[in-house]
Protein backbone atom coordinates (compact mmCIF):
# COMPACT_ATOMS: atom_id res chain seq x y z
CA UNK A 1 0.00 0.00 0.00
CA UNK A 2 1.22 3.26 -1.01
CA UNK A 3 1.05 6.35 2.17
CA UNK A 4 1.26 10.17 1.35
CA UNK A 5 5.50 10.21 2.32
CA UNK A 6 5.15 8.35 -1.37
CA UNK A 7 3.12 10.64 -2.90
CA UNK A 8 4.88 13.66 -1.04
CA UNK A 9 8.25 12.03 -2.84
CA UNK A 10 7.10 11.35 -5.89
CA UNK A 11 4.90 14.66 -6.22
CA UNK A 12 8.52 16.00 -4.85
CA UNK A 13 9.89 14.06 -8.26
CA UNK A 14 7.42 15.86 -10.44
CA UNK A 15 7.96 18.86 -9.23
CA UNK A 16 4.28 19.40 -8.21
CA UNK A 17 3.29 21.30 -5.36
CA UNK A 18 0.15 19.23 -3.89
CA UNK A 19 -2.35 20.69 -1.39
CA UNK A 20 -3.29 18.49 2.21
CA UNK A 21 -6.69 17.11 0.16
CA UNK A 22 -4.26 16.51 -3.02
CA UNK A 23 -1.89 14.33 -1.06
CA UNK A 24 -5.16 12.12 0.76
CA UNK A 25 -6.87 11.69 -2.74
CA UNK A 26 -3.60 10.56 -4.85
CA UNK A 27 -2.59 7.97 -2.08
CA UNK A 28 -6.11 6.58 -1.79
CA UNK A 29 -6.36 6.90 -5.61
CA UNK A 30 -2.53 5.91 -6.40
CA UNK A 31 -3.49 2.71 -3.54
CA UNK A 32 -6.37 1.36 -5.42
CA UNK A 33 -4.17 1.46 -9.14
CA UNK A 34 -1.44 -0.58 -7.44
CA UNK A 35 -3.94 -3.29 -6.01
CA UNK A 36 -5.02 -2.91 -9.56
CA UNK A 37 -2.00 -4.42 -10.92
CA UNK A 38 -1.40 -6.99 -7.91
CA UNK A 39 -4.57 -8.49 -8.97
CA UNK A 40 -3.03 -8.33 -12.69
CA UNK A 41 -0.06 -10.31 -11.54
CA UNK A 42 -1.42 -12.81 -10.08
CA UNK A 43 -3.05 -14.08 -13.52
CA UNK A 44 -1.55 -16.73 -15.43
CA UNK A 45 -0.34 -14.97 -18.54
CA UNK A 46 2.42 -18.24 -19.51
CA UNK A 47 0.32 -18.95 -22.75
CA UNK A 48 -0.16 -15.43 -24.06
CA UNK A 49 1.78 -14.69 -26.89
CA UNK A 50 3.68 -11.15 -25.95
CA UNK A 51 2.18 -8.28 -27.90
CA UNK A 52 2.88 -4.32 -28.48
CA UNK A 53 -0.55 -3.67 -29.22
CA UNK A 54 -3.77 -5.42 -28.56
CA UNK A 55 -5.22 -5.15 -31.95
CA UNK A 56 -2.74 -6.48 -35.41
CA UNK A 57 -1.46 -2.72 -36.85
CA UNK A 58 0.22 -2.79 -40.42
CA UNK A 59 1.25 -0.04 -42.17
CA UNK A 60 -0.64 0.60 -45.64
CA UNK A 61 1.29 2.63 -47.75
CA UNK A 62 2.05 2.90 -51.99
CA UNK A 63 5.47 2.08 -53.33
CA UNK A 64 7.55 4.85 -54.30
CA UNK A 65 7.24 5.64 -58.42
CA UNK A 66 9.78 7.56 -59.87
CA UNK A 67 7.77 10.05 -62.26
CA UNK A 68 9.54 13.18 -63.88
CA UNK A 69 7.12 16.16 -63.39
CA UNK A 70 6.42 18.09 -66.82
CA UNK A 71 6.50 21.76 -65.29
CA UNK A 72 10.02 21.95 -64.29
CA UNK A 73 10.76 25.17 -65.33
CA UNK A 74 7.68 26.17 -63.25
CA UNK A 75 8.81 24.93 -60.00
CA UNK A 76 12.37 26.27 -60.42
CA UNK A 77 10.10 29.86 -60.86
CA UNK A 78 8.73 29.69 -57.69
CA UNK A 79 12.40 29.09 -55.68
CA UNK A 80 13.85 31.68 -54.06
CA UNK A 81 17.25 31.61 -56.22
CA UNK A 82 18.19 29.20 -58.41
CA UNK A 83 21.74 28.29 -60.16
CA UNK A 84 21.07 27.30 -63.98
CA UNK A 85 18.99 24.53 -63.59
CA UNK A 86 19.47 23.75 -59.83
CA UNK A 87 17.75 25.29 -56.80
CA UNK A 88 20.48 27.11 -54.71
CA UNK A 89 20.32 27.11 -51.04
CA UNK A 90 22.13 28.61 -48.16
CA UNK A 91 25.53 26.32 -47.64
CA UNK A 92 25.25 25.50 -43.67
CA UNK A 93 28.30 23.19 -43.33
CA UNK A 94 31.64 24.76 -42.93
CA UNK A 95 29.82 28.11 -43.05
CA UNK A 96 33.11 29.82 -41.70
Amino acid sequence: MIDREQVRKVANLARLELTQEEEERFTSQLGNIIDYFQQLNELDVSDVVPTTRAIDVSNVTRTDELQPYAEREAILQGAPEQEGEFFKVPKILNAD
